[in-house]
């Protein structure tokens, strides 16, 4: 397994934006690699699980991968049309969760937030 989530995890860091399992398979494939789609899905749950990469769910609710730039906690700037993805920080978010959590008697709270728009480039595309 280790073989088939660093061939996964190498395709993942060329790539720009997020992508789905399938196509992850298809490039593995095309390159030739003896993988199974399965394989692809376990190598993926492995290495969210350990923080390698960054998953969310697309509007039609598809889960798609992208290696992450950083180790630390973030959130992400999805354009809806090319998927260009920038990481960015939310001090204010973070704050608001905890607050909120603390006002409601909860502990570990966790979130997941995803902004989507629409790129300066794709923007343009539409003039």
């Amino acid at each position: 397994m280790t073989n088939r989530r660093d061939a996964v995890r190498q395709v993942l860091s060329h790539s720009d934006g997020f992508r789905s399992a399938q196509d992850l398979y298809a490039d593995l494939r095309a390159d030739g690699a003896k993988i199974g789609l399965t394989t692809v899905y376990r190598a993926l749950q492995s290495l969210c699980e350990a923080g390698e990469i960054d998953v969310l769910r697309t509007d039609d609710g598809e889960a798609v991968y992208r290696a992450c730039a950083t180790g630390d906690h973030h959130h992400h700037l999805v354009c809806r049309r090319c998927g260009r993805t920038v990481e960015v920080a939310g001090p204010a978010v973070e704050k608001w969760a905890a607050a909120l959590g603390a006002r409601h008697d909860f502990t570990d709270v966790t979130h997941t937030i995803e902004i989507f728009g629409t790129c300066r480039e794709c923007a343009g595309a539409d003039r």
